[in-house]
């Protein structure tokens, strides 16, 4: 899956939590784009969580997203029940 962050707020902190819109795309480029309202915060948590992505990965990506207002995460695997749990259909 693609993971494209947007913050829905221009006043960041490195030490608050933010919301920001997360759009969920399958990264082979069939249909099935959802957008899952989250904040900064919960968002890295369940990153942290339920993926397998290097530390490093994800230490770029928090930069990103306090840095810009977008940040993205292409081609991440997850699985059915954490889709699942953020409101994605799986079928």
């Amino acid at each position: 899956m693609n993971l494209i962050t947007h913050a829905l707020n221009t006043s960041r902190s490195v030490s608050g939590s933010f919301p920001v819109s997360l759009t969920i795309r399958p990264a082979c480029g069939l249909p099935g784009e959802y957008i899952f309202s989250t904040d900064n915060t919960s968002l890295l948590r369940m990153l942290h969580r339920q993926t397998d992505l290097p530390e490093s990965v994800l230490e770029k990506f928090e930069t990103t997203l306090l840095a810009t207002s977008n940040a993205k995460l292409l081609a991440v695997e997850l699985n059915d029940q954490t889709l699942t749990q953020i409101g994605y259909f799986v079928d």
